[in-house]
């Protein structure tokens, strides 16, 4: 029996590796992660999901401050000003708890980190930092990274042209924000420096924003986004950028074709998409090739079709989300131990957070009937919802997207100030079968927005009671 200095070998501590990492090792198994950055968490808690997360909380509260939305309620704060270095320091200060609390863990349960990038030279041995590890199994969870566009080269050192990760520190607040791509991180990071006080214009190449969700949310957010000040170029391509100085100039093209215009923008933030983190792991040595979309193909189980070779996350198919990666390093983990690990990939929430957040879960109404259901669909407006009401955030709605047959839910899709802690409640539903019945005869707490989930799911029966 071959003798390895491990029985899992994660590569890559991002949500999918660490949580497999640790969850190996709480089921016996000697267990190591490889990671090259200085700290863990991956793109999700060092320039990603967290320091997004923080900058978006606190620009939130300096435009309720700014704006008089706490003079409202009687908190009266004299002239506002914004401090863009605490702002800014305190995105690092989460950055650091929460990297700092996965290093604990894996110390906790005795995980060790290999400073350092895994490349495969067989699939039971990679190097790391020039020195050969071997394990059982290894675990490819290196994640996502930006997907650039040609003809407009990033540079973040210079904050004109930047990506994601130099969009969350800009050294002031631009004048005129150009955001290519209408998606989540667009979306987000373009209403933090909207609301900090940039003019804001997103460009997308689609007719709407937020491809792949429901399309009355996809409606209605843009609505609701332009009324708080983005303007919107749909329809359009960015073919080429130049900058002069700390001005970039790009030119936009129809997407259908048609006159060329050029808009000149003080910062450009390319949000067209994430690509999977394959390169220079080696795959090669080991015979594991990619399919069309560079992503790994797996079984149900996570493997590859390289025994003992595994993978989850942003290199797999399926949305590049944090707690997709972290369910399946869960379910990979007790895979490898033996016992069975599965994850639902039908029941997967996304979240957009912006201001009103945006989520869903399950089918939107449009694949729903595409997927050959005849549907009954139950909205309610947060207008009509007593705590939307009283906290003076009432835009948006639910909708519940039920099959007209057995009633069963087959999709929820909202738009509301705490959209995204009122999906898990669908989310749950969901899984184990709920149908709209179910939800509206369940008793929810009052007054709280998740009674407006209750509302929709009544309304598919035909019968609210607060509109």
């Amino acid at each position: 029996m071959a003798d390895y200095d491990y029985d899992v070998l994660i590569i890559g501590s991002g949500p999918g590796g660490y949580v497999a990492a640790i969850r190996a090792a709480q089921l016996g198994l000697k267990t190591a992660c490889a990671e090259g950055r200085a700290t863990l968490g991956g793109t999700c808690l060092n320039v990603g999901c967290i320091p997004s997360k923080a900058l978006l909380h606190g620009s939130e509260l300096y435009e309720d401050a700014a704006g008089g939305t706490l003079a409202k309620f009687g908190v009266k704060t004299g002239k506002v000003e914004l401090d863009l270095p605490a702002l800014l320091g305190e995105k690092d200060v989460a950055v650091k708890d929460l990297t700092g609390g996965i290093e604990y863990l894996f110390k906790k349960n005795k995980v060790t980190w290999l400073k350092g990038y895994a490349t495969f030279k067989d699939a039971h041995t990679v190097d790391v930092a020039g020195q050969s590890v071997t394990a059982k199994n290894i675990v490819i969870a290196t994640g996502s990274s930006v997907t650039p566009l040609p003809g407009v080269e990033v540079d973040n050192d210079k904050s004109v042209i930047v990506d994601s990760t130099g969009a969350l520190q800009l050294p002031a607040v631009p004048k005129h924000l150009v955001v290519i791509g209408g998606g989540v991180i667009g979306l987000e990071l373009g209403s933090v420096w909207r609301r900090l006080g940039a003019k804001v214009t997103v460009v997308e190449f689609l007719d709407q924003v937020l491809p792949g969700m429901d399309g009355d949310v996809r409606k209605e957010a843009q609505k609701l986004f332009a009324k708080q000040g983005i303007e919107f170029k749909l329809g359009t391509k960015v073919t080429a950028a130049a900058v002069k100085g700390k001005k970039a100039t790009l030119t936009l093209e129809p997407a259908a074709g048609g006159a060329a215009e050029t808009v000149e923008a003080d910062c450009v933030l390319v949000a067209i998409g994430r690509r999977p983190n394959t390169e220079g792991l080696g795959l090669e040595a080991i015979g594991l090739e990619l399919n069309k979309r560079g992503q790994i193909e797996t079984d149900g189980s996570f493997r590859t079709r390289i025994d003992g070779v595994w993978a989850i996350g942003d290199v797999i198919p399926g949305p590049m989300l944090a707690h997709k990666a972290e369910d399946e390093g869960i379910a990979v983990a007790e895979n490898i131990a033996g016992g069975v690990g599965i994850v639902n990939h039908a029941v997967i929430p996304s979240v957009v957070y912006t201001m009103p957040e945006i989520a869903g879960v399950g089918l939107t109404e449009e694949a729903a009937k595409d997927a050959g259901h005849t549907v009954k669909v139950g909205k309610f407006p947060m207008v009509g919802n007593s705590r939307a009401k009283t906290n003076r955030n009432t835009d948006g709605f639910v909708k519940v997207i039920a099959d007209a047959g057995t009633d069963r839910v087959l999709g929820v899709w909202m738009i509301a100030s705490v959209a995204g802690t009122m999906i898990a409640e669908a989310a749950l539903g969901m899984e184990f079968g709920a149908t709209s019945e179910d939800i509206a005869y369940t008793c929810h707490a009052h007054p709280t927005h998740s009674e407006a989930v209750k509302e929709a799911a009544m309304a598919v029966l035909g019968k609210p009671i607060h509109i």
